[in-house]
């Protein structure tokens, strides 16, 4: 369908580990995956869960073929934006590497601090579109995706430094790959058909 957007801006990249830490450093911010597990909240998690940490993506040796996804992401106590991998695990030298282990609830508290919004998943695909009306926003040819992101053809399964790859014909980086990207709603598959503005899905 078509859907129309009002002008909005949108940060170039990926927010890294250096800007996070920067709005960690500045206002003293906990991230959820830091702080303590509500057990009221939770009362039904294994005991390994009631630990502080984060879900952590973990190569599998086989995969079943059954969708779930807990052979892929494992929940590792002690993993957070810090120790993105696990406590034994560090952001140094990643300063540049997108921040990762963060909530929605995070990343809307250093949305604030910054005085912006998360965009909407309509504002997201128009930005990551940049005009286009194919595949991907360069084409649609596989041939050429790794030329503007990191993805688990050329990645070797783990994030790289924002602005490694192409831009698109926008100038926003990485658009396509390295991370997924938190947006202020989920699509919608229902709205009414025709042309939409500014449509909104259900709430996170």
């Amino acid at each position: 369908r078509d859907v129309d957007v009002k002008g909005f801006w949108i940060d170039r990249h990926e927010v890294t580990n250096a800007e996070f830490a920067a709005f960690v450093a500045a206002t003293g911010y906990v991230t959820l995956a830091e702080r303590p597990v509500d057990k009221v909240k939770h009362d039904d998690l294994p005991s390994y869960m009631m630990k502080p940490g984060a879900v952590v993506f973990v190569m599998p040796n086989k995969v079943d073929g059954t969708g779930d996804i807990s052979q892929w992401w494992q929940y590792i106590p002690g993993a957070n934006w810090r120790h993105p991998g696990g406590p034994d695990t560090s952001i140094e030298g990643r300063e540049q590497y997108p921040v990762v282990a963060v909530t929605i609830e995070d990343i809307e508290a250093y949305a604030r601090w910054k005085g912006r919004e998360i965009p909407s998943e309509a504002q997201w695909e128009f930005a990551c579109r940049a005009g286009s009306t194919t595949r991907f926003c360069f084409g649609n040819s596989d041939s050429d995706l790794g030329d503007y992101a990191w993805y688990s053809g050329n990645s070797n399964l783990r994030t790289h430094p924002v602005r490694e790859k192409k831009p698109n014909a926008w100038g926003l980086y990485d658009m396509h790959g390295n991370v997924w990207e938190w947006c202020s709603d989920i699509a919608s598959n229902r709205l009414p058909g025709g042309n939409v503005a500014d449509p909104t899905g259900a709430e996170m």
